[in-house]
């Protein structure tokens, strides 16, 4: 049976032309998504500051119990913490250095500290000097004294010049004693401070960001660090350098196994229904075999192998092209800011070959399989009656898969209106709309037939006897209609529901913050800012209220809080509290007097005391805690902003132009309220911007698919059109009844895809807003109906119209 499904693909290639583009692209898509899972899974960042330390030692990144705590705590919560990234850096004590100096072996140790620093409108990162052999740089001048500093080549600057610095929230002027050239292109410029400088301006005496140690066997100085600090060498040193790869290397994985996944089941549906649409349209040529004596199993086999031959091939270029697009995906992804740009794009043939490629045709086979269930049951005595109509399309299968999807979707709606609060009821209500979608599709033959009969008298009263020809065409052929259905369904459906769901967030997450939000401008530094700074703001006339603003994330340790997520809660660092105190949401079912124990950004412990139980938006809940207890326990060190509220009678403008003369000379800038909100919200879009590539994705390849199916389908009624002119229709009302019929897929996909985007944006809308109704201009939902209309109308028209070129006569003696 394989050789004659060659010579089949051989004698129908524009049939299994159609199947190759589905499979293609397809394959293409999951292939991309492969090497961004890789580049996640491996997270490889290349070393430059750290390059010359053949061993790197730096901070525990992630949440470990102390000894006594995995008594108390049931071991699901002991593994929830294990699994815990913490989200500022955590630096190692400096005494950890001698300690390493003392391992047999070790020649050299050097400890490196990284800080944020401004010349001018440059942004630079600090160091001591004497770290400047971990890369290693090469210095032209003398090396830095106190109150001098060592450039960066790549600044443009000379020896003997005096350079003003903003470090650590104050400016000093330091005057340049060497230029320091790096061996390799660097993603920061570096300026190199003397050593006494650099721990004064860190923000955190005592402690470095890591530690390169030379010489020494890697055994003997992991003994030595013990629990100290994770030791790493080769391209694992890198991650000491970029901390912020771990995380994004995380969420790169997720990103790429959502959408790698969700592309797989799509074209499962998709070629499927290609497959599908291809066999129907042989169906006389596969009920003469059946009738000569041709075994159900024989076309089974053989359906599959047209499908494995052109899936082959197809997949064999998609893996060729595959790296090519996720290397443009992780572009876009970077220069969006989703993930660093120093993390390396990885693929390899591993896992393009077993992951991507083995997805792509496990998908083929599946799809293969439903089409060819179909034409093997088809018994010889009934073989050409049933390649005239087909009358049956139900099966067990389909309906098994419709009751279940059907059933996953509705309890994926009871959940996310039962049980889940805020923003993070999208983590159910998102796979819901995919639930929906695959119910719709497995039976979208009877619901497209029904669709069609519920439409027959609006559109015979708008259309006529076109109208007519055109809807029994659909109820007749609603195989065949279901496979242009399906993907405009599709397309429709997520592409609605992940949009919409996206904006109803931001609207939420809009409203929270400015409802919270008391503010009336803000005073802010990129490198922090100096405590003295808030006196100063606070003594302009016309301040009511000044206070830090600092945001990090913590973890409740005692009591156990059952309620929080990987990344623990989010908390927040105010002026208005002081000593070991903490403000709770009341959702956490805490009272005043209570104690907790948390760990702090760094992994810092602490104990701190309830004094107060608000009521807080359900999703957006945060801790509340002193300023200067959270601060320092972050990166930065310091609050990177202050928020004024003007006085009764000041008018905010006025407030900000005062702010800014209390404020020259200090490396601060000064904004409005509406400077927060747009900042605000500018830390928003990052998240919509992945949301939209993967509905983008999705999208394009079910539009392919969309064209794909209706081009063909359209191009193979040749013979049918012939038929129809012969009895008297013009080639005009030809074109128009097909014209009708675009029209009506695509009403009724659109109907069907507004029905699946419902199920998840109803339950999601009801929980964050209390509406039935997302936020969101209604125009989004206008262009991608108009998108799925035309698409639909211009698939059928143009094919249409060459198939109906020509004399009628000779179409008719076309075969099938």
């Amino acid at each position: 049976m394989f050789k004659l499904a060659l010579r089949t693909l051989r004698l129908r290639k524009g049939g299994f032309l159609a199947t190759f583009v589905a499979v293609f692209f397809g394959a293409l898509v999951v292939s991309a998504c492969g090497g961004l899972m890789e580049t996640g899974i491996r997270s490889e960042t290349p070393v430059q500051r750290l390059a010359a330390a053949p061993i790197v030692v730096g901070g525990q990144q992630t949440l470990k119990l102390p000894e006594e705590d995995p008594a108390t705590l049931e071991p699901g919560d002991k593994h929830k913490f294990e699994n815990a990234t913490l989200p500022e850096r955590v630096r190692l004590d400096a005494g950890l250095a001698g300690r390493l100096r003392a391992v047999p072996g070790v020649t050299d140790v050097v400890g490196e500290i990284s800080f944020p620093a401004q010349i001018g409108a440059a942004s630079v990162l600090g160091h001591a000097w004497d770290s400047a052999v971990l890369t290693p740089y090469a210095l032209s001048g003398q090396a830095p004294k106190p109150g001098e500093v060592v450039v960066d080549a790549g600044l443009g600057l000379a020896v003997g010049d005096t350079l003003p610095v903003a470090a650590h929230g104050s400016v000093g002027r330091y005057r340049i004693s060497g230029i320091a050239q790096a061996p390799q292109a660097m993603r920061d410029s570096a300026l190199f401070f003397a050593a006494s400088d650099a721990e004064r301006l860190s923000g955190h005496p005592g402690r470095f960001d890591t530690i390169g140690v030379f010489g020494g066997d890697v055994a003997a100085v992991t003994t030595a660090v013990g629990d100290a600090g994770v030791v790493a060498t080769g391209v694992d040193r890198g991650a000491f350098e970029f901390p912020e790869t771990g995380k994004s290397g995380e969420n790169l994985i997720v990103l790429a196994a959502v959408s790698g996944g969700l592309s797989a089941l799509v074209m499962v549906f998709v070629v499927a229904g290609t497959l599908t649409l291809s066999t129907q349209q042989r169906q006389r040529e596969l009920a003469l075999l059946r009738a000569v004596g041709t075994t159900p199993r024989q076309l089974r086999r053989m359906v599959l192998g047209e499908a494995l031959v052109v899936g082959l091939f197809a997949v064999g270029l998609a893996v060729v092209l595959g790296p090519v697009l996720g290397e443009w995906l992780f572009g876009q992804l970077a220069g969006h800011h989703v993930v660093p740009d120093v993390l390396r794009y990885e693929q390899g043939w591993v896992t393009t070959g077993s992951c991507a490629a083995g997805a792509s045709l496990l998908a083929v086979l599946g799809a293969s399989f439903v089409a060819g269930r179909r034409a093997s049951r088809i018994r010889p005595t009934e073989a050409l009656a049933e390649a005239a109509v087909e009358r049956r399309w139900l099966t067990p299968i389909r309906l098994i898969v419709a009751i279940l999807c059907f059933a996953g979707g509705t309890a994926l709606g009871i959940v996310t209106v039962a049980v889940m609060t805020g923003p993070v009821a999208a983590s159910t209500a998102g796979p819901a709309v995919m639930l929906w979608a695959f119910g719709l599709a497995a039976i979208s033959p009877g619901v497209t037939k029904l669709m069609a009969t519920l439409l027959r008298r609006p559109v015979e009263a708008l259309t006529g006897v076109n109208g007519r020809v055109a809807l029994r065409n659909t109820r007749v052929g609603a195989v065949r209609a279901a496979g242009a259905v399906t993907p405009i369904m599709l397309a429709v459906g997520i592409a609605t529901a992940n949009i919409y769901l996206q904006t109803t967030q931001e609207a939420v997450s809009n409203q929270a913050y400015t409802e919270d939000l008391r503010a009336d401008a803000v005073v802010a530094g990129p490198s922090g800012l100096d405590p003295a700074v808030a006196g100063r703001v606070r003594a302009v006339p016309g301040v009511a209220e000044a206070s830090e603003y600092v945001t990090s994330t913590v973890f409740v340790e005692k009591p156990f809080d059952s309620g929080q997520h990987d990344d623990g809660r989010p908390a927040l660092g105010v002026s208005e509290l002081t000593g070991n105190v903490v403000e709770v949401p009341s959702t956490l079912g805490h009272h005043v007097g209570d104690t907790l124990s948390l760990r702090l950004g760094d992994g810092t412990p602490v104990d701190v005391r309830v004094t107060a139980v608000v009521d807080q938006r359900p999703g957006f809940e945060r801790l509340v805690l002193p300023a200067e207890l959270l601060a320092p326990h972050t990166t930065l060190g310091l609050a990177p902003q202050l928020l004024v509220r003007a006085a009764p009678g000041v008018a905010p403008a006025t407030l900000t132009a005062r702010l800014r003369e209390a404020t020259a000379g200090l490396p601060v800038s000064v904004g409005d309220r509406g400077a927060l909100i747009a900042a605000h919200a500018k830390g928003n879009e990052v998240g919509a911007w992945v949301n939209y590539l993967l509905v983008g994705m999705i999208l394009a390849y079910t539009v392919i698919s969309v064209v794909n199916t209706l081009v063909t389908a359209t191009a193979r009624r040749r013979r049918e059109f012939g038929v129809q002119r012969l009895s008297g229709f013009t080639r005009g009302q030809v074109l128009r009844m097909a014209g009708v019929e675009g029209g009506l897929i695509a009403t009724i996909a659109v109907l069907l895809g507004t029905l699946v985007a419902a199920g998840a944006i109803v339950p999601f809308c009801l929980v964050v807003t209390g509406s039935l109704l997302p936020s969101g201009p209604v125009t989004i939902y206008l262009a991608v109906l108009a998108i799925a209309v035309v698409l639909s109308l211009a698939a059928i028209l143009v094919p249409a119209w060459a198939a109906t070129r020509g004399r009628a006569v000779d179409a008719t003696s076309v075969g099938e």
